[in-house]
């Protein structure tokens, strides 16, 4: 592909007001002016994006928009010193494809400092594989190792794991040898079989989860990967071991937190916050550096769907409504 060829993209307008998403055939011109031309290989769909193509949380910020978080692909022009053109670039956060110009295209115009080069032994297809989901894993890891949780502290809880942070979250643990419990709300035993195939050693999905819990529960968890919120994270935080951490970066279950300070107070435990959107590049870079090992290609090959690009919406809209189970990722050349 040349830069004079025009390409396919997703686009997103609102007509009224309604939302209307449509494959598009658009030139190099038609892209917003950044410094950074990138040929697209991959791209990922993400909860975000189910919020998005439903018109919810104001996520498209911009019309028209191409949506879509993330992208992996190879520089074709760069006005920036920090990228050349055939260097192997991969994007994540930064409000792409909420207020800038994202992933869903064969061809983008990126800021360069929205730019990290692919780490040596990683392309393209691996990064999207992983994408922004195991991209935030792997901070949420990073994060519970900082606060001193060990393979050989006990116990690792992630929650929400049949989604796509949720699973490469079990993944990576597992690979690092840590004991992990996936929690899910699914009673269904392929799902567990699922969860077991990529790492849990049990998996939890007692009714215990939907009530709220006493200040202080038995100590179960060394450490926890939470993507809920909610009731789900307060009984994490009444259940950890004492100097426990729980790693949070969503709110699937809402954004309250009807918890005490006893856990903080007579446990020690800390809560983390992990954000993936805005974090400094050296921890980016840190953390896709460490994805090249700390996640196994048999896990991702599990992990992942791989769709077309003209599915997406549809694709998000099954992703919102909880019928997708692992991570989903875009191919924009097929």
């Amino acid at each position: 592909m040349t830069t004079t060829n025009t390409f396919t993209a997703l686009v997103v307008e609102r007509e009224g007001k309604e939302l209307v998403s449509s494959l598009k055939q658009l030139s190099v011109d038609d892209l917003p002016d950044e410094d950074v031309l990138i040929q697209v290989d991959y791209s990922t769909v993400n909860y975000k994006e189910g919020l998005g193509f439903a018109d919810r949380n104001k996520i498209f910020r911009i019309f028209p928009i191409v949506p879509g978080v993330d992208l992996a692909g190879t520089v074709v022009e760069s006005k920036s010193v920090a990228f050349k053109p055939g260097d192997k670039v991969v994007l994540n956060g930064w409000s792409v494809g909420e207020r800038y110009w994202g992933g869903y295209s064969q061809m983008a115009k990126i800021r360069s400092d929205f730019l990290v080069h692919l780490p040596q032994g990683m392309d393209t297809r691996k990064a999207m594989l992983i994408g922004t989901a195991g991209y935030t894993a792997m901070l949420m890891v990073m994060t519970l190792e900082e606060a001193g949780v060990k393979p050989d502290s006990g116990p690792i809880l992630v929650t929400g794991a049949t989604g796509g942070v949720g699973g490469n979250a079990v993944a990576i643990l597992h690979k690092l040898g840590y004991e992990v419990t996936a929690l899910t709300r699914s009673q269904d035993p392929s799902v567990h079989e699922y969860l077991k195939k990529i790492g849990a050693r049990e998996v939890a999905c007692g009714e215990e989860w939907s009530k709220a819990p006493a200040p202080l529960e038995a100590q179960k968890w060394a450490g926890a990967i939470d993507n809920v919120g909610s009731i789900v994270l307060a009984r994490i935080l009444a259940e950890l071991k004492y100097g426990g951490c729980v790693a949070a970066c969503g709110l699937a279950g809402g954004f309250d937190l009807p918890t005490t300070v006893m856990p903080f107070i007579l446990r020690g435990v800390s809560l983390r916050g992990v954000d993936s959107v805005s974090c400094p590049t050296p921890r980016r870079i840190a953390a896709w550096e460490r994805l090249v090992t700390d996640i196994s290609d048999e896990a991702l090959a599990t992990i992942n769907t791989v769709i077309p690009l003209q599915d997406v919406p549809r694709y998000a809209g099954e992703l919102l409504a909880g019928k997708i189970t692992g991570h989903l990722m875009v191919d924009v050349n097929a």
